[in-house]
């Protein structure tokens, strides 16, 4: 394993490990659920969007380390952004594992959210990644 691959192993270990941001948020607007079938991961995405803004979020649920990890890092990558600016870095996220986003200059505005980007060479893996993701798309589509 290169220092890289440590690095974004660390990373997903320390997240999907974290509970600061895996609890009921008492002051949601919003609620979304996500399911994965393939693997049975569930989570319950609750955001406070007030002006536009994503105030708050936090998510309850289970499933394996790669998609709590990756909803603990999107969780904390949006609070605080506009409703675009969320839309803007999800899209961003999504097209990084799928490969449509490779520009590492323009990825740069994830974040942490990098360290999931070789999740895409492990295909049984990229819908637990996407799965906060696209529960996210949803419920700021449907705000």
């Amino acid at each position: 394993m290169n220092d890289l691959e440590a690095i974004y192993t660390e990373v997903i270990t320390e997240h999907s490990r974290c509970q600061e941001n895996k609890h009921p948020l008492q002051c949601a607007t919003c609620c979304q659920k996500g399911h994965n079938p393939s693997c049975g991961d569930e989570i319950t995405l609750e955001l406070q969007v007030e002006e536009g803004k994503v105030k708050d979020a936090a998510f309850t649920g289970a499933g394996c380390a790669i998609s709590q990890a990756s909803t603990d890092i999107m969780i904390d990558l949006m609070r605080g952004k506009s409703v675009e600016e969320a839309k803007g870095l999800t899209e961003k996220f999504i097209g990084m594992i799928k490969r449509e986003i490779t520009d590492e200059e323009e990825l740069e505005d994830l974040d942490e959210a990098i360290a999931l980007k070789n999740i895409a060479n492990m295909p049984a893996r990229v819908k637990c990644a996407l799965l906060a993701w696209r529960t996210m798309r949803e419920a700021l589509e449907n705000k």
